[in-house]
């Protein structure tokens, strides 16, 4: 098989289509990943090129803020430039999604989502909203929102930067989104986890409770985790591979 890298703009989304240079034009299972913060789609590549590698279409869209939309300093905090990242990827979303659908390049419906870091974040978000994605994973995210938040009030009281109450309702939108209020939203969909131990960035503890807290109910049953022992948060080749194997597999590939 050879891929082909074809650079694209949906609407007003750059972004970069990973696919078999003979299946193009064709119908194909779809998987959009997201990457991660301070990143842009390019860093991406590798990990699409293993998931398209399954004969999937794998699209990679350069969020707000990062790649050729970079813009210098959007706000003097940064927490809250991250979470405004997500909240674009979450109404981008469905403008990538349309655009493949209705052209039929989506074979049987097979959809699916997946993202590093924030994009991982993105992904947990995602799948409190859409039924219609197929299957999922989450690398090195998080899937407890509220507590991230909490963590940025702690930072930002201590940098003097900001009130936790301005900054908790500025956020109230991701109380929405938060898949671990809602973990129902699972709906029995399968979810590949994959978290390092050594992780100070995300930590490995708050996300493989939530697997924990829920592999042994109906909407959780098709969960699985992947946990790299002293792994900070980087994301590995061998990673990449099994998140091209679950999607393959989930699709039926």
């Amino acid at each position: 098989m050879t891929l082909i890298i074809r650079k694209r703009t949906i609407q007003h989304i750059p972004i970069l289509e990973v696919v078999s240079k003979e299946l193009m034009n064709e119908p194909l299972p779809l998987v959009i990943y997201y990457h991660g913060w301070q990143t842009k789609k390019e860093l991406a590549l590798t990990a699409g090129k293993k998931i398209a590698n399954h004969n999937i279409r794998v699209i990679l869209p350069d969020s707000m803020y990062h790649g050729v939309r970079k813009v210098e300093q959007p706000s003097l905090i940064p927490s809250f430039t991250f979470w405004s990242t997500i909240q674009y990827n979450l109404s981008e979303f469905p403008l990538i999604k349309d655009f493949y659908f209705k052209r039929n390049l989506v074979k049987d419906d097979l959809f699916g989502v997946a993202g590093f870091s924030m994009g991982g974040m993105t992904t947990s978000a995602i799948l409190t909203h859409y039924p219609e994605v197929k299957a999922a994973s989450i690398l090195m995210g998080a899937t407890d929102f509220n507590h991230f938040i909490s963590r940025t009030e702690s930072y930002l009281k201590q940098e003097n930067k900001n009130s936790s109450f301005e900054i908790r309702d500025l956020l109230s939108w991701t109380q929405k989104y938060d898949l671990n209020q809602m973990p129902e939203k699972i709906a029995g969909r399968p979810l590949y986890f994959w978290h390092g131990t050594e992780d100070q960035k995300l930590p490995y503890q708050n996300i493989h409770q939530f697997y924990l807290d829920h592999k042994e109910t109906d909407y959780g049953e098709n969960m699985s985790f992947d946990t790299g022992i002293n792994e900070p948060h980087i994301l590995q080749i061998n990673t990449m591979e099994k998140t091209g194997t679950f999607f393959a597999e989930s699709f039926d590939l």
